[in-house]
């Protein structure tokens, strides 16, 4: 597809699908009504040009296909006139409301198991079809479109009404989530996925710009562009993860971190502290120092402790304990680690990093196997079983 059609669509799709659901209400509907508006688009504006107004003509065609739908489900006589009334006006006319985070906030809806959550949220917000969802996370695209299915089903259910959400909790959860899978994925050949990063970055920014003062908005989104500014340095020719303190810096995206910095440095200013913004701070300190040496270590450790008090958690304890050790040493970290709870192989490459660091490299070695059979990614399996060939 025209990469400039593709990315009108994509941005344009929760926009026309809010409406809909505003005017007629049955988002499982119109979703299926704003879908096939948007192949209609995809397969016509490459040849005869985008419109003048695409969004209105976006409106018109899944207004048309609703209706056919919906004449198609009530087949009764006595409907026809409320159907006739319900024909769209010309497409001039469209409401200037962005409905993007109501439409969010209802993908995100609490009845919706975090799964559903997220592949609702880039069918529906991002855009992405249940094909490219299925890739990115690398199951069957049978069970994306099952998982759409229920969730909708579930949404249709619970009544969940259509208005712009108090609390985005659940929403920045999600976009979190989304970002995290493809800044560092679970399993698969690539280390990122950037269509998941860039996704996930897109709906974030487009949040922020209805919801500027709110902080941990903020923070999510510089937490975003921080860490994923780091992308083109955290893998060699090969796709062979390079660790943090061996990264080309001169390799990171400057202007990524000259915006995220600016982001979290005017949230912690002006807004109440929260996990979000504690983690962009960490990544700012990290991407300040021009050197692995040169990083603040005290400074992250400090703020480590405050999001262990405002989100604690065993993945945030883990991170704690690497600042440990740069600080007070790896004997200590160690000492701590032996204390967590937690079974996930970064623990085993974590204890096999500190191992190392204390001289210890015959267990580190064993360490670093243990990491690499429990880990589904494949850079990370290369880089850790190549660590147990050669510790420091």
């Amino acid at each position: 597809m025209n990469p400039e059609v593709e990315g009108l669509l994509r941005t344009l799709a929760p926009q026309v699908l809010g409406v809909l659901v505003r005017r007629h209400g049955q988002f499982d509907v119109c979703e299926d009504a704003v879908q096939e508006a948007l192949l209609g688009a995809a397969q016509q504006w490459p040849a005869d040009g985008i419109p003048d107004n695409p969004k209105g003509w976006l409106i018109t065609a899944a207004s048309r296909r609703w209706i056919e739908q919906y004449r198609s489900d009530t087949a009764r006589r006595q409907r026809e006139d409320k159907v006739v009334a319900l024909t769209p006006a010309p497409p001039d006319p469209v409401p200037a409301q962005d409905d993007t985070l109501t439409l969010l906030a209802l993908c995100c809806h609490e009845s919706l198991t975090t799964a559903s959550q997220i592949a609702l949220t880039l069918r529906a917000v991002g855009g992405l079809t249940t094909a490219e969802i299925a890739r990115a996370f690398l199951v069957p695209e049978a069970t994306v479109a099952q998982r759409i299915s229920r969730a909708k089903q579930k949404i249709k259910q619970s009544g969940a009404k259509f208005r712009p959400p108090q609390d985005l909790t659940a929403v920045l959860h999600v976009l979190y989530l989304i970002f995290t899978e493809g800044s560092t994925a679970s399993s698969g050949d690539d280390l990122v996925r950037v269509d998941l990063t860039a996704e996930a970055i897109r709906l974030t920014r487009q949040l922020h710009r209805r919801r500027p003062d709110d902080g941990e908005l903020t923070g999510l989104l510089a937490l975003m562009l921080l860490t994923d500014a780091r992308r083109p340095a955290r893998t060699n020719a090969h796709g062979t993860l390079i660790p943090l303190a061996e990264q080309d810096r001169t390799k990171w995206d400057t202007t990524a971190i000259a915006e995220g910095t600016d982001l979290i440095s005017t949230a912690l200013k002006t807004a109440q502290i929260g996990p979000y913004q504690l983690q962009a701070a960490i990544a700012a300190v990290h991407a300040d120092a021009r050197t692995a040496d040169g990083t603040d270590w005290h400074e992250i450790l400090g703020l480590y402790d405050l999001l262990t008090v405002t989100a604690p958690g065993p993945m945030v304890s883990l991170n704690r304990i690497v600042a440990v050790a740069m600080v007070h040493g790896p004997h200590k970290a160690l000492d701590e680690l032996s204390t967590l709870d937690l079974d996930h192989y970064r623990v085993h490459a974590v204890r096999a990093h500190l191992l190392d660091l204390q001289g210890e490299h015959d267990q580190a070695r064993h360490e670093y196997e243990k990491a690499a059979k429990l880990t589904l990614s494949a850079p990370e399996q290369r880089y850790l079983r190549s660590r147990s060939r050669h510790p420091r």
